[in-house]
Order: C-alpha cells, then structure tokens, then sequence
C-alpha cells in the first residue's frame, strides 16, 4: 500500500500509486513512524523544498526517523502547494526562480532563502488551512494553479488543464474573471519573469 506522502495542490497529503516526478520535504519529520498514518501536522517548519527523485546516489527508509518525504506528480504541483525548488539537488533552478522572483517583486536586494521561506509561508497558509488568493485570470502566468469546484486546474496558454495524481487528464477552456489561486503570489511573481518549472509529461496531449 502506498504511503500517504503525495501532495496535492492544495498541499493536502493522499496516499495514491502514482509516485510523480518530484519528491521534496517541510523541513524534518512530522509522520509517525510507526502508524503511517496522515499526520495531523502538516509540516515540521518553514523550508518547503522540491527535490529531485534521485542524487548522488542516496538513498532513505521513506517515512522512517528521518524527515517526512513527499512527492509531487511535478513541479508546478509542488510550487502550487508552496514548496520552492531545492539549493543542495537543485542549486541552478533555485539560483533561476529566486532571480526571478526578485525580478518580479521588484526587490532592491537579493533575498536569503529563509526570507523567502517566511514569505512563502505566509502565503501559502493560514493556520493548518490552504490560503487561496483571488486574482484576475487574465493576469496569472502559465503555471498558476487554481482551485476550481471540486478540481484542480493549470493554467497552460489558453487552456486549464485538470490535474490528477497521475498528469494532467482533460482540457477545459481557460477560466477568466476572478478565480481562486492556489500558487503563492512570490512563485507566481518568478514564473511571470522568466522562471520555467518542470511540467508532467502528459501535457503534451494538449499541445
């Protein structure tokens, strides 16, 4: 049986076959070790990372002593929850999106990770609940993810694309209007300047 350790967008952790490209952390461990259970917890601090399925050879007893692992179908899951790329596996894409959401905000000084960790949090939740930002479709880049009825869907030039465990599984016309945002608007900052995150392969489909 599958661990209960895949994300959604929403950050919400599930247990599902479909192990996804990307795997990641919140910081140290907050699943018990002996039940498996879904943790009552949803992280143990601020640094939310995504990281690569494999590096340098390591390898980890998944939901063992150490940290609480996790994994995303792919990397604009993991930005739409609200994990940020990892500086250890993923230096020249953390490097990329942290230039870019500099950029983007407009910042007179290049951040520390731990600063955009803290802004990233206070994004990305209020309390134990998904904080949703309500913004003008028109106006969000590719990669946004937003929260739609009882779905998910990510913005890809004219289309949302519904998300599931597995990829991206059906076309819908492109929302416009007001609409519920699940990306922290600091990732969607570094994704309107030049950031490219990491797309499941199943969007081709929908070229």
């Amino acid at each position: 049986m599958p661990l209960p350790n895949r994300v959604s967008p929403d950050g919400s952790l599930f247990a599902d076959p479909a192990r996804g490209l990307f795997y990641g952390n919140r910081g140290g461990r907050f699943h018990d070790p002996r039940s498996h259970a879904v943790p009552t917890r949803l992280y143990a601090n601020r640094q939310w990372l995504c990281c690569v399925l494999s590096f340098k050879g390591r390898s980890r007893k998944v939901w063992g002593q150490g940290y609480t692992e996790l994994f995303f179908c792919d990397e604009v899951t993991a930005l739409a929850a609200g994990h940020r790329p990892c500086m250890e596996c993923r230096r020249a894409d953390a490097l990329r999106y942290r230039a870019a959401l500099v950029s983007g905000l407009g910042l007179s000084e290049t951040p520390l990770f731990p600063a955009i960790d803290r802004r990233l949090d206070a994004e990305r939740r209020i309390g134990r609940a998904k904080r949703l930002h309500q913004l003008e479709a028109d106006a969000l880049p590719d990669g946004a993810m937003l929260a739609s009825e009882a779905s998910f869907l990510a913005l890809r030039g004219d289309a949302g694309l519904l998300w599931s465990p597995s990829g991206y599984i059906a076309r819908r016309r492109r929302p416009t209007g007001a609409v519920a945002v699940l990306t922290p608007p600091a990732t969607l900052s570094a994704l309107m300047n030049g950031y490219q995150p990491s797309w499941h392969p199943s969007v081709t489909a929908f070229a």
